[in-house]
C-alpha cells in the first residue's frame, strides 16, 4: 500500500506586494488544501480524505500546523510546481522542514521529459477537459476580503486545485501518458512514469 498527500497552498500576497521576489517565504500561506488517501499495490484508491488548513489566527477552522502530520507519514507528497514554490513558501509553517519530505512535483517529471514547463491548466485541459475556475490573483483577492463568502470562495478554489492535481496524477500514475496543446496549436502526448520503485522483496524474487 501507498500513502500519499496531493496539495496545493495559496498565498496572503503577490509577488510584487513583497520587497524580495528571493524571498518567496514572505508571500506567506493563507490555506492549504490537502487530499490524504491510501493506495493498492495496484495504484487503486481504498481511502481517502480532503481538508483544508488555514493561517493559525483563523477562528473555527482547522489549524495549518495540524497539516504536518498528514505530510510527514506519506510515502509521497504530490503537487504542481510544490518543489520551488509550494514547499518553500509553507516551510516555515511546519514544526519540521518541508523540503525533506519525499516530494513528487507533477512540473518536474513533465520539464524532465520536455525540457519546459506547462502550466497545471494546460495539462488539464487536455489530459482531463477541464480547466482552473480562477487564478492566483482571485485567491489573494478572496483572503484580504476576509469575509466568509470570500474566504469560501478560496477554500472552494484550493480544493479544486487539489483535485485537479490529483486527477492529472492519476492518470500519469495508471495511464504513463500525459496531454498538452503545442505552442502551433497541435495536440501532444507525453509519456512520464509516475510509478513507484518496484518493492525490494519483488526485486529479490526477480533474482531466483
Amino acid at each position: 500500500m501507498y500513502r500519499e498527500v496531493i496539495f496545493d497552498i495559496e498565498t496572503k500576497k503577490l509577488f510584487d506586494q513583497i520587497e524580495d521576489r528571493q524571498r518567496i517565504e514572505d508571500l506567506g500561506v493563507s490555506v492549504v488544501s490537502a487530499y490524504r488517501r491510501v493506495l493498492d499495490d495496484s495504484y487503486m484508491e481504498i481511502e481517502g480524505e480532503m481538508a483544508s488548513f488555514w493561517d493559525e489566527g483563523m477562528q473555527g477552522r482547522r489549524k495549518l500546523g495540524e497539516l504536518w502530520e498528514w505530510l510527514v507519514n506519506a510515502d509521497r507528497v504530490i503537487g504542481f510546481n510544490s518543489i520551488k514554490f509550494d514547499a518553500p513558501v509553507l516551510n516555515p509553517h511546519m514544526e519540521g522542514d518541508v523540503m525533506r519530505l519525499k516530494h513528487f512535483d507533477i512540473l518536474e517529471k513533465v520539464r524532465g521529459v520536455l525540457g519546459h514547463r506547462l502550466s497545471l491548466d494546460a495539462l488539464a485541459k487536455e489530459t482531463l477537459g477541464e480547466t482552473k475556475m480562477a487564478n492566483g490573483l482571485a485567491a489573494v483577492d478572496w483572503w484580504q476580503a476576509g469575509d466568509e463568502e470570500s474566504l469560501e470562495k478560496l477554500q472552494r478554489y484550493c480544493e479544486m486545485d487539489v483535485e485537479v492535481t490529483k486527477r492529472l496524477y492519476d492518470v500519469g500514475l495508471r495511464e504513463g501518458r500525459l496531454k498538452y496543446m503545442s505552442k502551433w496549436n497541435e495536440p501532444k502526448e507525453i509519456e512520464v512514469d509516475f510509478s513507484y520503485p518496484k518493492k525490494e522483496e519483488e526485486s529479490q524474487l526477480g533474482l531466483f
